[in-house]
């Protein structure tokens, strides 16, 4: 039975009547009072009945990627599914997207701290995305605080004084939109049980998020809106569907209310976008170029096949073609339906030298107006330092539009499997694999000790950067490719190279700092998952048992 309701009071008696209540759900550790505010009995409620019926169709989920990944391993390739031609074919478009999120040509991404939503929101951006999942280790309190966090900043009460400097941070007064991204649906809530069970991280991520916000979002003019990452089928989109449309009608309001941006950042998912769309048309607005975590889905999806080794990090930039055709034909896909096609992530952080600062500004103008100029609606930042940089760019190319739905791409040639799946050229190098190890290395340890979102030689880095370069390695070790010094890459060269960059990132940091940190404990995490036979679907799994 669906409920809706006008009153918390009521939810709760006719959710414990009809047999759910959340004595359904056991919370370990006890919640503060600060965060029983934020989760609630009645928030609890309506997270008992996400999971009574959504939770155990997570796990049907899980189970169809290993099986579509088996096929994969055994030989196949990806190819658009010939089940779904019509979808394809025929002429459909989204329902409409909302006055404020007509204009995303700039998003500024990054975690739910204090400081970081109120400097996201005053940025000169359109869209803040406050992200739950890749940028932020799931630690239990952060979660919860992250939530405080967000409530506050869509209330307008939200405000940081800064230990140190006794600075003062305030919301401006028409701060960016603010989008939720929820954690993806193969990460848990180890911290909450569902009839024994660890329930979907998203699950919990969308509840609080929801609950809690939704009606001061509507009352501003605005919504409940999210990003929906790594999904990997129509399926999942689905799901995703089923939940907006229960929510919707549990809370009395009309369908549509709830907008989702799906990420594609997977290549299971870019065979799949105009179905994605099909499946979420009522609740999605627009496809996102993940392409940091499309890059390591490359690798881990063709992980078998010899013919698709990626080379060095540095060398899968957007204009290869196998990401060029990807960018082409999510925009083809999006603005077909009448929805946004959203461009990357520009990784790279302000230098205080004046020379290397322009040689960031130089490369982030040049990112930005390939995206513009292939027909992108908007591109993410990952500092507020570089929002001007790239709302230029867009400005420029935008003109008086807000977006580029004009951009049909009608005239391109089609976008065949085999464009996507193209073989990408470049190096292997002692240099490139020695990188890829302390940026690794460093990530692990940052995440492992509760920060999600780490500065490293110049970069904002997440988690999708330490998972290309443990992956790679762990591919050219399978493959036995060799780097430009003639070395064949062998597990006992890894772990050569491994203790070597452990004493660089020492001397770098400095012994006080690699002694107080957990850089032993990360070294066998990446270890055991660089040399293991077969190839760990995501470092933040076995990661989450190193978090309280």
């Amino acid at each position: 039975m669906l409920l809706k309701t006008s009153a918390t009071e009521n939810t709760v008696k006719q959710t414990q009547e009809n047999g759910v209540s959340k004595g359904s759900l056991e919370i370990t550790p006890p919640l503060s009072s600060e965060h029983q505010a934020i989760f609630s009995d009645e928030c609890q409620v309506f997270l008992s009945l996400l999971c009574e019926k959504f939770a155990g169709q997570n796990q049907v989920l899980l189970t169809a990627r290993e099986e579509y990944q088996a096929r994969i391993d055994a030989g196949s390739l990806p190819d658009f599914d010939p089940d779904t031609q019509e979808i394809r074919d025929s002429d459909w478009k989204i329902s409409k997207i909302p006055n404020d999120l007509q204009d995303r040509r700039v998003e500024i991404t990054g975690p739910t701290d204090r400081k970081m939503v109120i400097n996201a929101l005053n940025a000169d951006v359109k869209v803040f995305m406050a992200d739950f999942e890749d940028s932020m280790s799931p630690d239990w309190t952060q979660l919860l605080d992250g939530q405080i966090n967000l409530r506050d900043a869509i209330n307008g009460t939200i405000s940081y004084q800064d230990p140190k400097s006794e600075k003062q941070y305030r919301l401006k007064d028409d701060p960016a939109v603010l989008i939720c991204r929820v954690r993806g649906i193969h990460l848990k809530e180890k911290h909450v049980l569902f009839n024994g069970k660890p329930i979907p991280g998203a699950l919990f991520d969308f509840a609080l998020y929801f609950h809690n916000n939704y009606q001061s979002l509507i009352k501003k003019g605005s919504g409940p809106y999210f990003y929906l990452p790594k999904l990997q089928s129509y399926q999942e989109a689905q799901w995703w569907s089923q939940i907006f449309h229960f929510t919707e009608q549990y809370y009395g309001l009309e369908t549509g209310r709830i907008k989702a941006t799906v990420l594609i950042e997977t290549i299971p998912a870019v065979f799949a976008m105009d179905e994605i769309l099909f499946a979420l048309k009522e609740h999605i607005v627009g496809l996102n170029c993940g392409r940091w975590d499309y890059i390591f889905s490359y690798i881990k999806t063709l992980k078998n096949h010899p013919d698709r080794i990626l080379p060095d990090r540095q060398s899968v930039t957007m204009d290869q073609p196998f990401l060029n055709a990807y960018s082409r034909l999510l925009i083809r896909t999006c603005h077909r339906r009448g929805a946004f096609a959203m461009g990357g992530m520009a990784a790279f952080i302000p230098s205080k030298d004046p020379e290397q600062n322009q040689q960031v500004l130089n490369k982030i103008q040049t990112d930005k107006s390939l995206e513009a100029q292939n027909g992108h609606d908007g591109t993410w930042v990952a500092h507020p330092g570089l929002a001007e940089t790239a709302i230029k760019v867009f400005n420029h190319v935008l003109g008086e539009r807000s977006n580029q739905l004009d951009v049909t791409r009608e005239d391109d040639a089609p976008i065949l499997a085999q464009d996507l799946l193209k073989p990408c050229q470049g190096e292997r190098t002692e240099q490139g694999m020695r990188h890829n190890i302390r940026v690794a290395l460093q990530y692990i340890e940052a995440w492992i000790s509760g920060n999600g979102c780490v500065p490293i030689y110049g970069l904002m880095e997440d988690a999708a950067t330490a998972e290309i370069s443990r992956a790679s390695i762990w591919q050219w070790i399978k493959h036995g490719k060799a780097l430009d010094n003639g070395q064949v890459v062998t597990k006992a060269l890894f772990e050569r190279y491994l203790n070597e960059e452990i004493n660089v990132v020492k001397a770098e940091l400095g012994d006080e700092r690699y002694q107080a940190g957990r850089f032993e404990e990360a070294a066998t995490l990446m270890a055991t998952l660089t040399t293991s036979e077969e190839l760990s679907d995501f470092l933040t799994i076995p990661g989450y048992d190193y978090l309280d």
